[in-house]
C-alpha cells in the first residue's frame, strides 16, 4: 500500500496549504410517512466517509512533480494511505481528480480532492 508523500517521507512533499476543507455527508436513509412523520437511519458499516479538498499553493516544481507523479501512478483507482491535517491516524483515500497550475516560473499550485474509502 502506498503512502501519500509528506514531510516525513522520501521523496518528501510539503503539507497542504491552510484553508483546506473537509466535507462530511453521512450515509442515511429517510422514510417519510403521509402525516409528516419521518424516520432517519444510518446505512452501512462506514456511514460517514470524508472528502478533503486540498491545495498546495506556491510550491516548487519539484514538490509539485512529486505530488503529481504519486497521483498519476494511482490513476484515480488505487487507494493510498494519508493522514488528514487534523488527525494522527492514517486512513485509505482515492484521488480521482486534481489540477496543476503554474502561476510563476518554477512555482506551482496543485488542487486535489481526496475521498475516503473503506477496504
Amino acid at each position: 500500500m502506498a503512502t501519500f508523500p509528506g514531510p516525513t517521507t522520501s521523496p518528501a512533499a510539503p503539507n497542504p496549504s491552510y484553508g483546506s476543507q473537509k466535507q462530511s455527508q453521512p450515509n442515511t436513509r429517510v422514510v417519510k410517512f403521509g402525516d409528516g412523520y419521518e424516520k432517519r437511519l444510518t446505512f452501512g458499516l462506514n456511514q460517514n466517509p470524508k472528502v478533503w479538498s486540498l491545495e498546495w499553493s506556491n510550491i516548487s516544481e519539484a514538490d509539485s512533480d512529486t505530488i503529481e507523479d504519486f497521483l498519476d501512478a494511482r490513476n484515480g483507482a488505487e487507494s493510498f494511505d494519508w493522514t488528514p491535517l487534523d488527525e494522527t491516524t492514517a486512513y485509505k483515500w482515492v484521488c480521482e481528480s486534481w489540477t496543476k497550475s503554474v502561476p510563476y516560473t518554477g512555482r506551482a499550485t496543485i488542487q486535489a480532492s481526496f475521498r475516503q474509502v473503506f477496504e
